[in-house]
């Protein structure tokens, strides 16, 4: 994932890949095929995002910058454009703000970054018996909108070299709901800075012109990044180690595709 949180706000990441995972639900009414299933992800219209909370008007990011739904935070490099005639109002202060994602995207364009990859397969494609599957996000991917602040993010936070990629392996979906669109439960492992921990994240998926779109998000400590993940309190900074961050939001909005 290119480009994470700002200066000190790098960790955000993390999260990023843990939802893209999640995205694995699909449709109840997908007609069954002997010997199962299998989906990819279609990289250019599939993407990864992180906000963490409080925000302060530039802890966000996403590896679909191009994207006309999304807009870069305060102290953004020049190029990066902001409408704030159509910008959300955001909170200057360290206040909590309940919108997650601040920009989410509004329609499926192929505008990404061949950032996001994996499939899902699954014995059964009405209750989704038997479903696994791995995405696996580039932690060189994510943008904040601010080169600096994401060069140092993926050098003293995220250690790209070393863990160039964040990865989500889906054991099972559970609590399957619905029809025209479904909500479930991925079930699995994220993996991110050599550390991997154990994940419930809901998931919901509808038909679209491009494919099977499927979302989902889920939120950890940001206390986790140094304690659990593993990554430096010095380069998290202030965020972390002055607890002015409190939640990291992660998610993804993918097009899966039937394979050949």
């Amino acid at each position: 994932m290119k480009q994470f949180v700002r200066l000190r706000h790098a960790g955000s990441a993390v999260a990023v890949l843990v939802v893209a995972a999640a995205a694995l639900s699909l449709p109840r009414d997908v007609t069954a095929q002997a010997g199962g299933v299998r989906w990819t992800v279609d990289p250019a219209t599939s993407l990864a995002w992180w906000q963490i909370d409080p925000h302060y008007e530039h802890l966000w990011a996403t590896t679909c910058p191009g994207d006309p739904s999304w807009q870069a935070g305060e102290g953004r490099t020049p190029g990066y454009h902001t409408d704030y005639s159509t910008r959300p109002a955001t909170l200057p202060s360290g206040r909590s703000d309940a919108r997650i994602p601040l920009f989410p995207r509004h329609r499926v364009r192929p505008l990404c970054k061949q950032a996001v990859r994996g499939e899902v397969t699954a014995s059964d494609s009405v209750e989704w018996r038997g479903a696994r599957g791995m995405i696996a996000v580039v932690a060189d991917s994510l943008i904040s909108g601010l080169d600096f602040r994401d060069s140092y993010a993926r050098r003293s936070v995220l250690e790209t070299h070393r863990y160039p990629e964040l990865r989500l392996t889906i054991d099972s979906l559970v609590d399957v709901q619905g029809r025209d669109t479904v909500r479930a439960v991925a079930v699995g492992r994220f993996e991110a800075h050599g550390y991997a921990m154990p994940v419930r994240v809901p998931v919901s998926a509808t038909r679209d012109p491009a494919g099977l779109r499927v979302r989902g998000q889920f939120s950890i400590d940001v206390r986790m990044l140094v304690n659990e993940f593993g990554m430096s309190k010095w380069a998290l900074g202030m965020g972390v180690m002055f607890k002015r961050w409190k939640t990291l939001h992660m998610g993804v909005d993918l097009v899966l595709r039937p394979a050949a």
